[in-house]
């Protein structure tokens, strides 16, 4: 890869981090539908792993994980002991386990993205492959997340929730079908749309 191509990538991978960090600090990561609130977050780590691969698709995840960490610590919610090994709620902590989900999901937004990508391209056209990629990778995140918090604190968040434990895999099933279908629409509409423009610019290596 010539040196002009290597810079080319590193630049449109600092403008996504840079993105990324934007949606974190402002309400541009979530966005309020009806009664429920999608985020963006994850959509610069989807049109990354797309459009540059695998390996800036991690990273980008890694900034998303991150990021979730510093939210659920400074901007804390009742349910920020699933995200920050630093917060706490009456007798409920925060530990590891909270960095394995904030954390673990995020990456795997990249790679899934990322290789999904690569294999529908030996079988697709361009527009549905990354129609397809996006969205997947949009519910991977949804449903590591949801997974993870059931796996390391289902019954805390049971109960700070206010539902019984019992019940925890209906609740997961609620929220794919909801936030999670459409988070996956959004992130398959804008990053189709973002991927598009970009490569019109040539921004595509």
């Amino acid at each position: 890869m010539s040196q002009s191509k290597k810079v080319r990538r590193l630049v449109l991978l600092s403008m996504f981090i840079g993105i990324e960090i934007v949606l974190m600090i402002t309400p541009l990561g979530f966005v309020p539908i009806g009664p429920i609130n999608a985020t963006t977050l994850h959509i610069p780590v989807i049109i990354i792993s797309i459009l540059l691969g695998t390996k800036e698709g991690v990273i980008l995840g890694i900034v998303f994980g991150l990021s979730s960490i510093f939210t659920a610590t400074f901007r804390p919610t009742a349910f920020s002991f699933c995200f920050s090994p630093f917060y706490s709620i009456g007798e409920v902590h925060g530990n590891f386990s909270s960095i394995l989900i904030a954390m673990v999901p995020r990456i795997c937004i990249g790679l899934g993205s990322g290789y999904l990508y690569k294999l529908l391209r030996k079988k697709l056209s361009e527009s549905p492959a990354i129609l397809i990629s996006a969205a997947a990778g949009s519910l991977i995140n949804t449903i590591l997340v949801m997974s993870g918090i059931w796996l390391f604190f289902g019954r805390e968040y049971a109960a700070t929730a206010g539902f019984a434990y019992e019940t925890f895999m209906n609740v997961i099933k609620a929220t794919i079908f909801t936030n999670g279908i459409i988070e996956a629409i959004l992130a398959a509409i804008i990053s189709a749309a973002v991927i598009k423009a970009l490569k019109a610019k040539g921004a595509h290596i």
